[in-house]
């Protein structure tokens, strides 16, 4: 099932909508267990690379929600907002949010899965303590992104030197939307976002959402993952980690950007919480580890 939600937001004289697509069944007179509700990354991709979640209806039994964010994908966009990091806020994204839920008649009882930015949005969504929410997932999520840049320029120093030059060169010249920055940048990609060569068609198709209407990627941030010049640069949760009550999992990858040290203030705030890391996976262990991450998921959210 596919659909949109029209909504308002405060800033846009028009109705925006939101796409969303539905794996399994909703309906109140199903036995399938607790829907999931995923937060895709970036800000400003699309929910594509999220889809071998649909699996845990097959799995598990469990509906799940994917969703493109405004401003993404078949969702609407805004390009005149480049730029308007006053417009770009995590409460923006927390409206869409609560508009889908009530749309979808879930906002009483789901299950929420956040993904890269996705998590960080889940993690902010989880701290204003909606009733309807009872298991949160953090994959491959910051819980502030000095800590994200700081495990970035860790990793990136182990990067060949001429791929360290020539990011350097670029980054100093203003130049990151060159085809040598690009180029240098996928280096770093294939390393730490995603091991599998070549990379899945939907990962692929996602990164691509970025160079067709790059409003939000480069508004909240940047040329890259690990070049962050947009309004998420300062962005922490780090103070309001214990408002989050639900039991969570935490999840990462042995090779991933989300180094351990970025989750780790989760681990140590949070009063209910799991943590896995995928052996063999990056940033994407949704398809390095596809088989392995569906049962942990699955797991965590059927535990009685």
């Amino acid at each position: 099932m596919e659909g949109e939600v029209a909504f308002r937001v405060p800033g846009v004289d028009q109705v925006v909508k939101t796409y969303y697509k539905v794996f399994g069944d909703l309906s109140t007179s199903s036995p399938t267990r607790r829907p999931l509700v995923a937060l895709h990354g970036g800000p400003g991709v699309v929910h594509n690379y999220l889809l071998p979640l649909a699996d845990l209806a097959k799995t598990h039994g469990i509906p799940v929600v994917l969703y493109d964010q405004l401003g993404n994908g078949k969702s609407t966009h805004l390009p005149d907002k480049m730029g308007d990091t006053a417009f770009w806020t995590d409460e923006l994204f927390i409206t869409q949010l609560n508009s889908l839920l009530e749309h979808l008649g879930i906002q009483d009882d789901f299950d929420l899965f956040g993904h890269s930015w996705g998590g960080m949005l889940g993690a902010r969504f989880a701290t204003t303590h909606p009733p309807g929410l009872k298991r949160l997932i953090i994959a491959n999520s910051p819980a502030s992104m000095k800590l994200w840049v700081e495990a970035a320029n860790k990793l990136r120093a182990g990067l060949p030197q001429d791929v360290q030059d020539t990011l350097n060169k670029h980054e100093a010249a203003g130049t990151t939307d060159s085809k040598e920055y690009h180029d240098a940048v996928n280096v770093f990609y294939s390393r730490h976002v995603c091991r599998l060569d070549p990379m899945p068609k939907d990962l692929v198709e996602t990164f691509a959402t970025i160079e067709q209407d790059p409003t939000v990627y480069m508004t909240m941030n940047g040329p890259s993952e690990f070049h962050i010049t947009g309004s998420l640069k300062t962005w922490s949760i780090l103070d309001s980690i214990s408002e989050i009550k639900v039991p969570t999992l935490l999840l990462n990858g042995r090779y991933d950007e989300a180094q351990d040290s970025v989750l780790y203030p989760y681990f140590q705030g949070l009063e209910k919480v799991k943590w896995v890391t995928f052996a063999e996976s990056s940033h994407t262990p949704q398809f390095e580890e596809r088989e392995l991450f569906i049962e942990r998921v699955g797991d965590f959210l059927t535990a009685e």
